[in-house]
């Protein structure tokens, strides 16, 4: 099971934009073994602690999730909302720009597949899919912040009752068809769907962690 320690080690070399390769070749270890150490599989040594903390310019506690200062000094929670201006010294934000990051380019990579397909109907269901998820999210969020809710069309007695959930059940239901259909399939394997630097890698990270989520870890 991931710790903070493994997050954090993973997180900041996704920021760094390296590969697990190179991020391995600087720390003096294989790849597979920082693999372990990022999905928490494995627990490094204190010679490795150091030497990732010099290489991401970290402090230990940062890095072990004892801080949420990367220079290690204690933030209490009050102090977050004032430290807003220094956003990039804050564990949230990489967390935010990470899973941004995750998303966008895996969702570069489903519909760049789909774009070999050529299946118009598939294409449009999977945009349909994702942006009633994405719709879902942020209408909670903007109740939870207290916003209008006549910005949205959907009455909230009928959001409640599921209508949105209905459509993203009735979006994946005609993407499943229409791949069943489709004339064209691009051709794939997992070392195929992980190939595209950067986004390929961001792919894989999502298919662990959904496969995490899934196995209730």
């Amino acid at each position: 099971m991931a710790t903070d320690f493994s997050r954090t080690l993973s997180l900041l070399r996704q920021e760094a934009g390296i590969s697990q390769r190179k991020a391995a070749a600087a720390l003096g270890i294989s790849q597979a073994l920082l693999s372990h150490y990022e999905n928490g599989i494995r627990e490094p040594g204190l010679a490795f602690v150091a030497k990732a903390c010099d290489f991401y310019h970290v402090s230990a506690d940062f890095l072990l999730g004892r801080t949420n200062s990367r220079d290690g000094s204690i933030i209490e929670a009050a102090e977050l909302y004032d430290a807003s201006d220094e956003k990039g010294s804050l564990k949230g934000s990489i967390l935010a720009t990470l899973q941004k990051k995750l998303v966008v380019n895996t969702t570069g990579v489903l519909f760049d597949l789909l774009g070999k397909c050529g299946d118009r109907t598939a294409i449009t269901a999977a945009g349909n899919y994702l942006s009633t998820a994405l719709y879902t999210l942020l209408r909670h969020l903007y109740r939870r912040s207290g916003g209008n809710e006549d910005f949205f069309a959907t009455d909230p007695v009928d959001f409640d009752a599921g209508t949105v959930d209905a459509a993203m059940l009735r979006s994946r239901a005609a993407y499943l068809r229409a791949l069943s259909s489709a004339e064209r399939l691009p051709e794939l394997s997992s070392d195929a769907l992980t190939a595209a630097p950067g986004t390929g890698q961001s792919t894989a990270q999502v298919v662990h962690n959904v496969d995490e989520l899934a196995a209730g870890q």
